[in-house]
């Protein structure tokens, strides 16, 4: 259990840390006031619900996804490829590299806590040995149902480098990656990777994989921009002014990959309703988007189609292009129309 909780914070990191300008010497603090306070009164309903009313909570039989294809993965191209595989999951192949965004691919959102959050989807890490060489791993924060110990470790002998935010690599290396393979980022920062220029972008989140180490790195997104084309993975969080930020600083996109599910209005400051996923997307200047966050696990007490359902609904009505590709699909931005299917729909 105690390896679940990944490094522990030492001086060193601390140093690093208070190089950046959003460390106030104890811990990381988002761009805006973003409180996180769920009332006491409001606990035991959560919890009864998540244990006792689990109608419509998660599919009645797994979801099934595709299965991966190497050959036609690998084959040269002159647009980006990606392959969903639920939750925040995303396999990329721009400029001929392989990219792994997230790759939470265990059966349990939550090792350490008392009542498991088991996968609804038919994804695990067996997925892993079919995959190819990953030239990048990339991690956008350090929660569970993002940061998976069972999936780093299958996947380490495959993983050539690693671009995290700043205060992962302390698990990284705790669970025994070496340190040069890893570069953390702070936010707006940019570093090229072999012709791909890539920035880690704020989010209005947080941090944590324990009750002492909240707040103790910090979370964001991920802008890929490369000569053809600029892509984004928005990361978890709520609505705020970074939207705008982004979008001055780094768009158009070609694409952006949106938060878009595990929602309550008890913690709304810290992860997008689906209207404000839309409006966050029109103001970061994404042209075709695609809801992520949902498809594996229960986080909170919506129907687990409900944040897709309106995502599309709100989608149609912005007027901006949109896709819902099938878990493990491979599909380009070019496809964006062949991939509006209502699959879920089949499972409910």
């Amino acid at each position: 259990m105690g390896k679940q909780f990944g490094g522990k914070i030492t001086q060193k990191e601390k140093d690093v840390y208070a190089k950046s300008k959003h460390w106030d010497g104890d811990k990381f603090n988002n761009m805006e006031l973003t409180e996180m306070k769920i009332p006491f009164r409001a606990m035991p309903k959560l919890i009864f619900n998540s244990i006792f009313r689990r109608n419509g909570l998660s599919p009645k039989n797994k979801a099934p996804f595709s299965p991966f294809n190497k050959t036609a993965f690998l084959a040269p191209s002159d647009h980006a490829k990606f392959i969903w595989f639920g939750h925040s999951v995303l396999l990329c192949r721009i400029e001929g590299k392989t990219i792994l965004i997230d790759p939470m691919l265990g059966p349990d959102a939550a090792p350490i806590a008392p009542f498991k959050i088991k996968r609804f989807n038919e994804v695990s890490t067996d997925l892993i040995a079919d995959l190819p060489e990953i030239d990048l791993l990339i991690m956008s924060h350090d929660h569970y149902d993002h940061l998976d110990l069972k999936s780093m470790e299958v996947l380490a002998p495959k993983v050539k480098n690693y671009f995290t935010a700043l205060g992962v690599s302390r698990h990284l290396t705790a669970w025994g990656i070496a340190e040069e393979k890893i570069q953390e980022f702070d936010w707006w920062q940019t570093k090229n990777h072999e012709g791909i220029d890539i920035t880690f972008t704020p989010t209005r989140h947080f941090s944590g994989r324990g009750i002492r180490d909240r707040f103790k790195g910090l979370w964001g997104g991920w802008i890929f921009k490369s000569e053809t084309e600029n892509i984004w993975f928005s990361g978890d969080g709520g609505y705020g002014k970074h939207f705008k930020e982004v979008g001055a600083k780094f768009g158009p996109f070609d694409i952006a990959f949106m938060e878009c599910g595990q929602y309550n209005k008890l913690w709304r400051p810290i992860h997008l309703f689906p209207d404000e996923c839309i409006l966050a997307a029109k103001e970061a200047k994404a042209e075709l988007i695609m809801p992520v966050h949902w498809g594996s696990f229960t986080l909170s007490d919506h129907h687990w189609t409900a944040s897709v359902e309106k995502f599309v609904e709100e989608s149609q009505k912005a007027n901006i292009s949109y896709l819902t590709p099938k878990l493990g699909v491979q599909f380009t931005i070019k496809e964006a129309s062949s991939h509006q299917e209502d699959w879920w729909k089949q499972l409910i």
